[in-house]
């Protein structure tokens, strides 16, 4: 492993698909994975291209009953490129990396150019060998392009070699096993056909949501003799090109071939089909293609600058690497979310979830433009949250726990336990948190970019809707003298239901709670300080009055969080659920991360024991900083001090399963400033959760995007303390001994560029020069302000961690 790329010597069928995943190429409208362009898919190979917010709607019959899942479409495969050897006597075989003749096989992800190189050597039968180099990117800078260059130099012979390129639509989705049951044809109308010399095309459409999808390949050699020798052979559904080189012996002969997608989603298009001919048309060459492909991701990689030296550093180049193949620039300009999974497979049929909370912290301090997009899909199907919301009975807006295309509650009503195989009731919809994520990233995002006309337009509406769910959801239990949330489920989803119970969910999940008070307590905020103009019209708009506010206050200073043996209950009730036997369980399991499929394969639930799948209470110290959690308690009339947060960390730590990425990353986050020692251990197991699989052959459904970005977060915000806050730049540092020194620069209000570093017992702070404002920044009791052209050194406390406050 490099520096900047990550080389994967020698195939191994059992891990391809993992690297196809992991060598995914995207530029954040389309990616497609790194599979093999001579392999279809089957049990090892998996080609996928995806293009951002492309969905389908489909109706499978499981179990009996009709189901109906939305997908993100495996688009036409444009990948397809295979060759053999010509030979007077009959056809060779194609040659593939399945096959008896493959000697040699390297794959190398370049991250600073964003490519991807193959290069492999293949001996036939008869001796004749036969080395390639593949090189490929989607372009970051014309993102309706893509490249692959295919070189062939014949070592001990000459003759013919025969090449077929390819646009396959006779693609589906059929990339998770236990989806397989389900419909997967989403393309129909499959039709192809040739261009200009040396273009060929294909059409075609999703069955339901009717998006048009046009690609156009142009493919050329550099063999003089090739134009005569070129055919088009299409075939139902996929469009064909044949080529035959000529290979004088040590000779190399090149074929380039370039694709362009549109669809009918994209702005300003007519026909995807005309749009997709055109494009490839007018596309330079290999090389200037490449340089320019090339500028982009310098570009992109000097505003995401992230100076970590070492193992770790590799690592979280990668991640970055993989974010902004996903949520680029070029994102900023569609009507999208953040996919829990990239665009790099269909793990959760593409859908968004909460996971633009561990997404955006990192986003609006490089990207804020992606970050205001991305809010804006939340916006955009603000109406739809609505109609949720009335629908079930409630007031304001119910975001769904899975998104698509238009709002609409997307997440499947049964699951399928891969180690019984039986069809479960699923009842994930009801972690109606989602919302006050999605509240708690507008307040982050205008924090951190100082957007004052988002936060006093669409961000205060949505913070006013989401605060009229809570209020109204919450109702008052004259027992217990406070509000309560009933029959919710939260962050660890393990639990759905009490022991015995016939009905879904549980009452006062203490995060849902806080949660929502947080909530409630900011959008009165915003109200209050909005510009009375804007007030006026936000209360015109929402009918929004005194007495409501007046709720809100109450609600926010009165909702019931649980507590038992001194520490927070992760739900009310928790206190009287059965502790698990885990080292029973590990012993006849071995890794029991999915302790929810273990127990229903022994007809047992994990609803009756203390265990949690990933972080649920111990989220709150991941949302909140010290002096925030303890304010949040203090408005809710407890005292969270340090013993007790440190006595309830180590509580929930000792029965948590970690069966999500994001387990990991939160306990380390939250370790590094409760029991340092510790910390490592699970900021490894973030960082290594995709490249090791940790979860067991899901990366290669499509990589953890929230956790790869929430490690990003960990070094720029975890360890510095930073928090965008009333207009300053606050600091609380905690010393890593793994990473004792780091360095980054964002985007704040408008600098660009300012660089932060981190030393034992220094903090150093520049910002470029420019005609802007100073920065305030704050350490502890200390302020300082930089002016534009200036740096400052803080010396820092002597201390490992602040206590609550």
């Amino acid at each position: 492993m490099h520096e900047w790329i990550w080389t994967y010597e020698g195939y191994t069928p059992a891990r391809e698909r993992l690297r196809e995943a992991l060598c995914t190429l995207g530029n954040g409208y389309f990616a497609t994975r790194g599979a093999a362009p001579e392999c279809a898919a089957d049990e090892i190979h998996y080609p996928g291209t995806y293009a951002a917010g492309c969905y389908n709607r489909l109706t499978s019959t499981v179990a009996g009953r009709q189901v109906e899942n939305e997908d993100m479409v495996n688009l036409p495969n444009w990948l397809p490129l295979r060759f053999r050897m010509h030979t007077g006597a009959g056809d060779a075989p194609w040659f593939t990396p399945d096959g008896t003749g493959l000697t040699e096989h390297r794959q190398s992800l370049d991250l600073r150019a964003g490519t991807l190189e193959r290069t492999m050597r293949y001996v036939a039968e008869d001796g004749r060998a036969l080395h390639v180099r593949q090189l490929r990117l989607v372009h970051m800078a014309e993102p309706h392009l893509a490249v692959l260059r295919t070189q062939f130099t014949a070592e001990n012979w000459s003759g013919d070699l025969e090449v077929e390129a390819a646009l396959d639509g006779s693609v589906t989705n059929s990339g998770v096993a236990r989806y397989r049951d389900l419909n997967g044809s989403h393309l129909v109308h499959v039709n192809a056909g040739d261009g200009e010399p040396d273009t060929m095309w294909l059409r075609c459409r999703t069955t339901t949501s009717d998006v048009r999808i046009g690609m156009a390949a142009r493919t050329v050699a550099d063999d003089p003799a090739e134009e005569e020798r070129a055919r088009t052979a299409h075939e139902p559904l996929r469009a064909v090109q044949l080529l035959r080189l000529a290979l004088p012996a040590g000779t190399t002969r090149t074929v380039d071939k370039t694709v362009a997608l549109h669809t009918s989603r994209d702005a300003a298009i007519s026909d995807p089909l005309h749009a997709a001919v055109d494009r490839v048309a007018r596309a330079p060459g290999f090389e200037a293609l490449l340089e320019s492909h090339r500028t982009a991701w310098r570009q992109l990689w000097r505003r995401g600058e992230l100076d970590v030296p070492g193992e770790a550093g590799s690592i979280l180049r990668l991640h970055l690497f993989h974010v902004l193949q996903t949520l680029s620039p070029h994102t900023a300009d569609l009507d999208v979310g953040v996919p829990a999974r990239g665009l790099h497979g269909e793990a959760y049929r593409g859908h968004i979830f909460w996971d633009e909370l561990f997404v955006l912290p990192y986003l609006n301090l490089h990207f804020p433009e992606v970050s205001r997009a991305l809010l804006m899909y939340r916006y955009r199907r603000l109406g739809q949250a609505r109609v949720q919301a009335r629908d079930a009975g409630h007031s304001g807006a119910m975001y769904p726990w899975q998104s698509g295309s238009d709002g609409r509650e997307e997440t499947q009503e049964l699951h399928l336990n891969p180690r019984s195989g039986r069809w479960l009731p699923d009842h994930s919809r009801l972690q109606h948190h989602v919302g006050s994520a999605i509240a708690y990233n507008v307040w982050q995002y205008c924090e951190a970019s100082g957007d004052a006309e988002f936060l006093h337009t669409k961000g205060a509406e949505m913070l006013t809707r989401i605060a009229r769910f809570w209020a109204g959801f919450a109702s008052f239990d004259e027992e217990f003298g406070r509000y309560r949330i009933r029959g919710v489920v939260g962050p660890d989803e393990y639990h759905e239901a009490y022991p015995d119970s016939g009905l879904p969910g549980l009452d006062d999940n203490a995060y849902t709670n806080v949660t929502a008070a947080w909530v409630l307590a900011r959008a009165l905020e915003v109200v209050r300080e909005l510009p009375e103009p804007r007030r006026r019209e936000l209360a015109e708009r929402t009918g929004l009055d005194r007495g409501e506010l007046a709720r809100w206050e109450d609600v926010s200073r009165r909702l019931y969080v649980p507590f038992h043996a001194g520490v927070i209950s992760q739900f009310h009730g928790y206190e009287d659920l059965e502790e698990l036997d885990w080292d029973a369980l590990r012993a006849r399991h071995g890794d029991i991360r999915r302790l929810d499929r273990v127990l229903e394969a022994e007809n047992d639930t994990v609803n009756r024991y203390k265990a949690s799948k990933q972080a649920d209470v111990l989220m709150l110290g991941y949302l909140f900083s010290p002096t925030e959690l303890s304010g949040l308690f203090r408005r809710l009339g407890h005292t969270l001090d340090d013993e007790t947060w440190h006595r309830t960390v180590d509580y929930y730590l000792k029965r948590t399963s970690h069966g999500s990425t994001l387990s990991g990353l939160v306990h380390g986050w939250v370790l590094a400033r409760v029991r340092r020692e510790d910390a490592w251990t699970y900021v490894r197991e973030a960082l290594e959760g995709d490249i090791a699989d940790l979860q067991g052959g899901t990366t290669e459904e499509g990589v953890h995007l929230g956790a790869m970005a929430g490690t990003l977060d960990l070094v720029q915000r975890g360890l510095t303390g930073m928090e965008t806050r009333g207009g300053a730049l606050w600091f609380d540092p905690v010393h890593s001994p793994q990473l004792a020194e780091y360095g980054f620069s964002i985007r704040y209000h408008g600098h660009w560029g300012v660089r932060v570093r981190m030393r034992p017992g220094e903090l150093h702070i520049g910002v470029p020069a420019s005609d802007g404002t100073p920065i305030e920044v704050r350490l502890g009791d200390r302020k300082v302000s930089v002016e534009p052209g200036d740096s400052r050194l803080l010396m820092l406390p002597d201390h490992g961690h602040q206590p609550p406050r």
